[in-house]
This record gives structure tokens, C-alpha cells and sequence, in this order.
């Protein structure tokens, strides 16, 4: 016989979305249970960039400095290269906000931070090792809990609302049987790390050359390297042989290539499956989608996260209330869609132009490049154009705030 338990909302997933969301909720009194499966958040290559906006909510919940105590590096800037064009693409000085730079942070320690913060209310529960398998309806078809997997055993958790905050391949998506709306990727990322050692740059660079695009981020002691490759590459690049990917690495990124040794086996290298889509209806009666259960973003511009956390934000503003009135209708639902759908669809529609426009050119021709892609020449031309990336990746398009209260106080 299955454990039972009932909640106000019961939140699918423990990333950034789920975790922001179980914590504004909790903070407004909501008793809300988070379902993460995994025993820890400790992931290799997850989307560890912290934009102004996402910062900017942590200032405005009083906890913004205390989360940059915790290890980081910052990028006031965001660069590319390109032969031998070097080009500023993004300036985050000018932005209004308190923290005017990227924070690169390993996304376990953001959301270890969330975990710590919400375990103050009284309305927050974490269960880890508890991974949703199925959805459970009533009578009249509506979402009324989920079906969870853990190790002592069957677990079924009722809600009047259960959120869908799982990700790119959510379960419970999958089991809510809407409709999803692919838009494209003409590319994959692999990822993997080397040694970074002092006298190394320290911003984190983005390089076009020979048919290659390649991503260099600081994290501390290591360089977590991306090589963007043409959708389904994979298996010919790894025909070509490990020390042809080795070379590769080392020419686009000379001052590395004696740590190119360090990439010593093909299982260093992890393959990410890049998928851009969205769902065209987010909710069903008891059930709402946000993050990248509702829409997969582009690795385009590191936006992922915080377009999650700001979906996380809106649904704690639209539906705290809803909750605790015991009340929570597909109306209310909508409002969180049409809220954030808008946004959703132009970042995508950037991500998607950036794609076709750049990338995908820049993977197809591999001759040394003499001449900047148009964007780039253009930003390289006109300095102020610099912000214009900068507000769209720093802030987005419609920044979230927190309006949820703080009650009742923490324990």
C-alpha cells in the first residue's frame, strides 16, 4: 500500500524554477512540497549563469549579497572572437540593476542557497530521491496529485495544484498529453572541463574559427570548455579519434593546449541535446508548466535559467493568493501563460535568428574567417549597440519582481 500525503501545491522538480517557486510560495504562507528525484543537486553542466535579473530578485528578497559570498566568477562583459576580431557583444555596466555582470556559479550552490533559505518556512518540503512517475486525476479528468517512486516505496501526493517545473524531458509533460510545439536546433553542445591556472584570462570567451564555435567559461580552478557541433556531429567527430578532437580543441584555444592531455577519454566529453520548443497550452485543470517544461530554450545566451526562474516568480505572484483561498482555477492558470508566454516567444524567436543567422553558417564553413557575421560587425561598429544584447540577456523581456508577501515570518 502506497504512503499518501495532501499539500496546497505539489512542485515537480527541484532546479531553479521549482526551488524559486517552492520558496516564494512557502514565503507566502503556502504549504508546498517539492518532488526532486535525484539524492542531491550535484549535475555536471547545468546552466550556471546568473543574469542581473535573477540577482536583482535576490536583492529584493534581502539575500543578494549572502549568495554572492558563495564561490563565483563574474563577467561584466560578454566577448566573441573571431579570427582576429576581438568583439565586445554585451555590456552589462549600463543596465539598472544592483549586480551589472553575468555571475557564473555552479547551479548546486544556487540551489543548495534556495533549499537553506526555504527550509525556514514552515509550508516548505523538500523530498529528494522522489521522482514523479505518473499523473493522478479525478472524476472529472482534472489533475488532482502525482504518482512518486522513492526508495521506501510507492508515494502518491495530493494537490489542488501540482506544477511542472522537470524539465526539457518532463514526465509529467509527457503524461499530461499537451501539445508541444517544436521549433528547431540546427546544433548540439559537447561539454567538458580542463585545468585553468593562474595567468589564464579571466571572462569567459565565445570563438568562432574554421567551421568551429567554441565557448570558454571560468569556473574557479577549471575551464568548463563547449565545442558547438552541427546537429547529429557527434558520432563523425568521434570517428575522426580523440586526438583529432584534442588538436581541434588546442588550436582554438592555444594558451590550453598543453591541459588538451587532460581530455583523456571520450566519457569527459558530455553531449547536450539541443532541443528549442514549447508547449502551446502550459496548464490543464490542476496542472501548470513552467521552465523548460514548458518551454526548452537555447543554450543561445545562458537565458535558461533565469527565464525559469522568472516564470517561477510570476506563478508565486498570480497564484500565492489563489492557493491559500483554496481556489486556484484554469483562469488563473492562463494569466500565468499570458503573462509569460510573450516573453517565452520572442527569446525564442532571438535564440532561433541567432541559430540560423550565426551558428549555423559559422559550423558550415570551415575556412578561416577573414570577414565578423554581419551582427557582429555591426555591434563591433557601433559600441551603444552593446546594450541592446545586454538588456535582452541581462534583464530580458519582461523582468519579474517579487510581490508575494512575507508572511507569516520565518521559524
Amino acid at each position: 500500500m502506497s504512503e499518501s500525503v495532501t499539500t496546497q501545491c505539489c512542485i515537480a522538480g527541484g532546479g531553479p524554477a521549482g526551488m524559486m517557486l517552492g520558496l516564494l510560495l512557502a514565503r507566502a504562507g503556502v504549504d508546498v512540497t517539492v518532488l526532486e528525484k535525484h539524492a542531491d543537486f550535484l549535475r555536471d553542466f547545468r546552466g550556471d549563469t546568473l543574469h542581473p535579473s535573477t540577482l536583482e530578485l535576490m536583492h529584493e528578497l534581502g539575500w543578494m549579497e549572502e549568495l554572492l559570498a558563495l564561490p563565483h566568477s563574474k563577467a561584466p562583459l560578454l566577448r566573441f572572437q573571431s579570427g582576429t576580431h576581438d568583439v565586445v557583444v554585451g555590456d552589462f555596466q549600463h543596465l539598472p540593476t544592483h549586480a551589472r555582470y553575468i555571475a557564473f556559479m555552479p547551479q548546486w550552490d544556487l540551489l543548495d542557497f534556495l533549499a537553506r533559505k526555504a527550509s525556514a518556512y514552515p509550508g516548505f518540503h523538500l523530498r529528494r530521491r522522489a521522482e514523479v512517475t505518473d499523473l493522478v486525476r479525478g472524476d472529472q479528468g482534472q489533475v488532482v496529485g502525482v504518482q512518486v517512486r522513492t526508495p521506501e516505496g510507492p508515494l502518491e501526493v495530493r494537490a489542488p495544484l501540482v506544477v511542472a517545473a522537470d524539465g526539457r524531458t518532463s514526465t509529467v509533460r509527457q503524461r499530461s498529453g499537451l501539445d508541444v510545439e517544436e521549433l528547431g536546433a540546427p546544433m548540439d553542445v559537447l561539454w567538458f572541463r580542463v585545468t585553468r591556472k593562474p595567468g589564464d584570462p579571466v571572462e569567459p570567451v565565445g570563438r568562432f574559427e574554421g567551421g568551429q564555435v567554441f565557448i570558454l567559461i571560468n569556473r574557479g580552478d577549471l575551464w568548463q570548455c563547449g565545442r558547438v557541433i552541427a546537429k547529429g556531429a557527434f558520432g563523425p567527430l568521434r570517428e575522426r579519434g580523440l586526438e583529432s578532437f584534442q588538436r581541434d580543441f588546442a588550436k582554438l584555444a592555444p594558451f590550453l593546449a598543453d591541459r588538451a592531455p587532460e581530455i583523456a577519454t571520450w566519457d569527459d566529453v558530455k553531449l547536450l541535446t539541443v532541443r528549442v520548443d514549447r508547449l502551446r497550452t502550459w496548464y490543464q485543470p490542476g496542472l501548470l508548466c513552467i521552465g523548460d517544461a514548458a518551454h526548452a530554450m537555447s543554450p543561445v545566451g545562458g537565458v535558461g535559467i533565469n527565464l525559469a526562474v522568472q516564470d517561477a516568480v510570476a506563478a508565486a505572484n498570480l497564484l500565492a493568493a489563489p492557493l491559500l483561498a483554496g481556489g486556484v482555477t484554469p483562469a488563473h492558470l492562463r494569466q500565468v501563460q499570458e503573462r509569460r508566454e510573450w516573453p517565452t516567444r520572442l527569446t525564442q524567436r532571438a535564440q532561433v535568428l541567432i541559430q540560423d543567422r550565426v551558428l549555423s553558417p559559422a559550423l558550415k564553413d570551415p575556412s578561416p574567417r577573414t570577414r565578423l557575421p554581419l551582427p557582429l560587425w555591426l555591434i563591433q561598429q557601433v559600441p551603444a549597440l552593446r546594450r541592446i544584447p545586454a538588456r535582452l540577456i541581462g534583464l530580458g523581456v519582461r523582468p519579474e519582481h517579487v510581490r508575494t508577501p512575507a508572511a507569516p515570518p520565518p521559524r
